[in-house]
């Protein structure tokens, strides 16, 4: 057991979440005397966000529940300039009708997690950096910063130590980080700044000049930066990004992604990214052989749950169990339509296994054909100059098209 005397730091330590505080025990003090207002930050660099950011969505969920006051806010201005932290060049310069689409998909995952009509709040710092005088924002806050730190922060120096160009337009980017947190703290009485372990160097920032423009105490909590157990990035497959968003990726491909999870894992995802009590999570865990597979399914239904809702976590493990089960074509997997009349003329079946995005290329699906790594309505496909055609469609009217045991998809004709 920790030994915080504030519930919020108490679950956060004891589910895993943290990895550097700056004051810990001024913030569990501050945290035990009443509720305190803290926050993350998410750019608009995509319409919707991905598994990787659930972590840090979990950690407003228990602020919330730990009875403090999350605020979400999102990024509409720092999105013009992009984050430069640890990447090998700059981000593609977005524009307003970009940000603005965005952030309107960005806000559809968040009321799953935050009760905001209660104490939690979406902002966005668009609202207060657009309209900024740039002579007065250099003369009041631009010198509160050192170069010569600046240069010394791990984003920074990757980038240079690569040889990678770093424009002025990012170096700017952890100025108004910081400022952001001095803005939060004069309008909502923010103290908290939360994120990830990389974002560690912008948030002590954001602290220092609180100190040096309002003479304030702020904290900075940073989450530990998450791979699998082989060392894969949360939140990427190799068929891309696991989006949050529904209409960018299924519920029953977000459940299968969570299922897959490695053994060695489990425990740890449980404590992360569900609600499940610790005892229900220790019991879980302690599950070997082949049952770890009953604690991985309980692990997709929960995380699944809380983003799409019961029923749609219900229906996926539904799915996932006449697929695997049953070897039915099994209602509720990824389907694409294709014209009837396309059909009739006959759709090769390696173009048909790329169109449904289960290989990149022709190619790639000759390959896996040789290796015996895809079927066809459950039967292994050996001849890759099949033709699909009407007679093709099973009896739920469908052609169930698989790579391996675990991706499925439906092809429709309309």
């Amino acid at each position: 057991m920790s030994g915080f005397k504030s519930d919020f730091l108490r679950v956060l330590d004891e589910r895993g979440f943290i990895h550097q505080i700056s004051d810990p025990a001024g913030l569990d003090e501050a945290a035990a005397k009443g509720p305190i207002s803290g926050y993350i930050g998410f750019d608009a660099t995509a319409t919707s966000l991905h598994a990787g950011s659930l972590i840090q969505i979990m950690m407003l969920h228990w602020m919330q529940q730990t009875g403090h006051h999350p605020i979400a806010l999102m990024g509409g201005g720092t999105s013009m300039i992009g984050d430069p932290s640890f990447k090998d060049e700059a981000r593609k310069m977005l524009t307003l009708e970009d940000i603005e689409r965005n952030l309107v998909g960005i806000r559809k995952a968040f009321s799953r997690y935050l009760d905001f009509d209660g104490s939690a709040k979406m902002l966005n710092n668009a609202d207060w950096l657009t309209g900024l005088n740039y002579l007065g924002f250099l003369r009041d806050v631009g010198r509160h910063f050192s170069v010569n730190r600046m240069l010394s922060f791990d984003s920074v120096k990757l980038r240079l130590d690569r040889e990678q160009s770093l424009s002025f337009l990012e170096f700017n980017y952890m100025i108004l980080q910081a400022y952001d947190f001095v803005e939060l703290n004069a309008r909502h009485g923010t103290v908290l700044q939360m994120g990830g372990s990389d974002q560690w160097g912008n948030i002590v920032s954001g602290i220092d000049l609180g100190h040096r423009m309002r003479d304030v105490q702020l904290f900075a909590l940073t989450s530990p930066l998450l791979t699998t157990s082989s060392g894969a990035k949360m939140g990427k497959t190799a068929n891309g990004a696991v989006w949050l968003n529904g209409d960018l990726l299924s519920p029953y491909e977000f459940w299968q992604y969570w299922r897959n999870t490695e053994d060695a894992d489990v425990e740890r995802f449980l404590k992360l990214y569900t609600t499940l009590p610790l005892s229900d999570v220790a019991r879980l865990a302690a599950l070997g052989g082949s049952e770890i597979n009953e604690a991985k399914k309980v692990l997709a239904s929960e995380v699944t749950a809380m983003l799409h809702g019961r029923e749609a976590a219900e229906q996926a493990a539904k799915t996932a169990r006449a697929t695997f089960e049953g070897g039915g074509a099994a209602e509720g997997l990824p389907t694409i339509e294709i014209p009837a009349a396309e059909l009739a003329e006959g759709l090769g079946i390696l173009n048909a296994f790329v169109r449904a995005g289960l290989a990149p290329s022709n190619g790639e699906a000759r390959r896996q054909v040789k290796g015996g790594g895809l079927r066809v309505n459950d039967e292994v496909l050996t001849d890759e100059r099949l033709t699909l055609t009407p007679d093709s469609l099973n009896a739920e009217g469908v052609v169930k098209l698989s790579l391996g045991r675990k991706k499925h998809v439906l092809l429709k004709a309309v």
